[in-house]
């Protein structure tokens, strides 16, 4: 078994590094050949990951939308809206 990191660890991954980390555990969750303890280890750390990955996505949203209110961009429409502005 290998050792995981602590929830410490969890703190300083980057977005990129805890999604593929997640995507790992759970190819490994997948191939059911863990014991119990694995998967609830594994299970336990997957949340930790997937938090630190929604964590990262809202406050990217969050920049984004600041970015986007001090261009004076705050009439953006949605790509699930078909209205356009211009009639087309």
């Amino acid at each position: 078994m290998t050792k995981k990191p602590t929830k410490s660890k969890v703190a300083t991954l980057d977005f990129e590094a805890a999604l593929g980390e997640l995507e790992n555990l759970v190819e490994r969750m997948e191939k059911g050949e863990l014991s119990l303890e694995e998967s609830l280890q594994d299970f336990e750390r997957g949340i930790e990951l997937a938090r630190k990955c929604q964590t990262a996505l809202q406050e990217a949203e969050q920049r984004v939308q600041l970015l986007a209110g001090e261009n004076g961009d705050d009439g953006l429409v949605s790509f699930a809206d078909d209205s356009r502005p211009d009639g087309q």
